[in-house]
């Protein structure tokens, strides 16, 4: 009995820490500490991380927050399929605002990749959730994998050691959700095959 709480409790912390919310603003500041982009100012990279941890993670999560409060549900409640469609509307209007005010900004096309990755995720799993609950833990962890080649492509480096990490990462983040009964074995491998193909493509067609 203990073992298995010990294993829920294990599988929520992985949740937890790596949701897809998370995933533009760690990917934004692994570039600006191991791309050219070090070369910007503290100040410079600091003011564009918070802008990303705003518009990409708190907004998002606090609009989603507050509708399922208005309704009554609880985590769990709201993570029926057929009530999913309004989070995904908020991700998507959030994320589609952080694209804009990078292309204003006129940022890097590499770093509006990642943003586009974000965004093409939540729209795909989206209108694949008519069908299918397919997890967007899954599919985030499946487009770091899919941003890594790419990156490792455009920016000419080997991505061997990383692509192992982000593969076990993938692994446990899949087995998280399994073990949480949040989703099927169908459910994390279509989130995982979504993301590696958004992923690369936001990349190598921006």
């Amino acid at each position: 009995m203990t073992n298995n709480k010990t294993l829920i409790l294990s599988a929520q912390a992985v949740s937890l820490l790596f949701s897809p919310f998370y995933m533009p603003t760690i990917i934004f500041a692994i570039l600006m500490m191991f791309s050219y982009l070090n070369l910007m100012s503290v100040a410079d990279r600091l003011t564009g991380l918070v802008l990303v941890y705003l518009l990409t993670v708190i907004l998002p999560r606090l609009c989603i927050f507050l509708y399922r409060k208005v309704n009554g549900w609880t985590r769990h409640q709201m993570g029926r399929r057929e009530r999913r469609f309004v989070p995904y509307i908020i991700s998507i209007l959030c994320y589609g605002l952080m694209l804009y005010l990078m292309e204003r900004l006129k940022m890097p096309r590499f770093m509006m990749g990642v943003i586009v990755c974000a965004l093409s995720l939540q729209i795909v799993c989206a209108l694949t959730n008519i069908w299918l609950k397919v997890s967007t833990h899954a599919a985030a962890s499946g487009a770091c994998i899919g941003l890594l080649m790419a990156f490792s492509l455009l920016l000419h480096f080997d991505p061997t050691l990383w692509l192992c990490a982000l593969t076990l990462l993938n692994g446990l983040v899949c087995s998280a959700r399994l073990i949480l009964r949040q989703h099927t074995i169908v459910d994390v491998w279509a989130g995982t095959v979504i993301g590696v193909i958004c992923g690369f493509l936001s990349i190598t067609l921006i």
